[in-house]
């Protein structure tokens, strides 16, 4: 498992019509470019595809086209989550799981469960899951933080593989690489802390920021697993200057705009987001220009 999530796989953002329809052309765009910039998995229904305001049937018809056109037969790494332990229980089960390589599920949300609640969230998820589960740890976004605790005492389920860790809490990371058992993989969930992360053990990251800039991402992943790190934090500098801006209004608003400035799918998402302010798209035209 190691080597099948080792580089870099991209959170792919769902591209919308101006009807907030799926925009398949567009994806297909966006997984052929990704594909030639060298990207090493595909990661669909996460964060950065609007799986809040996707539907199930949705979910299904994009991990579908993925599997239909999917150029160099890349791993692909489906995202589901939530708050309601049964529900994710419910569809695990009832999903079709041929030809995907692995889970990627958020820890719980909104209802702020306890760490023995995390633990059994994650361990009936993955009792009942028939492809590896990789955790995905984003205090931000879910109000609660999983800590190096309980992360090594998931990596204890023969059905859970690794950890997605976006804390940003480098204490905590170190932790958990002292601790976890050797095949148990660490992830980056945060481009900006993709190079240190590596320095310490993680294997590569699921980005947002490869949507747009899949060559840059790779190369600076592959820089830093040879350790050439010199390489590895030049690359990451240039990308620092156009990161804030992706997170600004809200992800995906900022790396959708990117990919419309760079020809790749509309900018479009659904509500409760809304699209980028003028302003915005200004910053990251002037940006992709410079």
């Amino acid at each position: 498992m190691q080597k099948l999530f080792r580089g870099t796989g991209v959170a792919l953002v769902t591209p919308f019509d101006s009807k907030l329809k799926i925009d398949y052309k567009g994806f297909e765009k966006l997984l052929e470019y990704n594909s030639q910039g060298g990207i090493d998995y595909f990661v669909v229904n996460g964060t950065t595809g609007e799986s809040a305001t996707t539907n199930k049937q949705e979910k299904r018809a994009l991990l579908k086209f993925i599997q239909e056109h999917n150029p160099k037969k890349l791993p692909i790494v489906y995202g589901t989550g939530g708050y309601d332990t049964l529900d994710i229980v419910e569809h695990v089960k009832e999903m079709d799981w041929t030809g995907v390589d692995a889970l990627l599920s958020v820890s719980p949300y909104y209802n702020r469960p306890s760490q023995k609640g995390i633990i059994a969230h994650y361990e009936a998820v993955a009792d009942a899951c028939p492809v590896p589960v990789i955790l995905y740890n984003v205090p931000k976004r879910t109000g609660s933080n999983m800590s190096a605790a309980t992360t090594v005492e998931l990596s204890k389920h023969k059905n859970i593989i690794g950890i997605k860790e976006a804390s940003g809490d480098f204490g905590q990371i170190v932790d958990i690489v002292a601790s976890k058992p050797d095949d148990f993989i660490l992830i980056s969930g945060d481009d900006m802390c993709t190079v240190p992360m590596i320095s310490l053990g993680a294997i590569g990251v699921i980005s947002v920021l490869a949507n747009g800039f899949p060559t840059e991402m790779s190369s600076m992943v592959k820089a830093a697993l040879k350790a050439d790190y010199k390489l590895a934090t030049t690359i990451l500098s240039k990308l620092s200057h156009i990161n804030p801006h992706m997170y600004s209004e809200s992800s995906p608003v900022g790396i959708k705009e990117v990919l419309k400035v760079i020809g790749i799918c509309d900018n479009y998402v659904r509500l409760p987001l809304v699209g980028p302010s003028p302003e915005l798209t200004n910053t990251i035209k002037k940006l992709i220009n410079k």
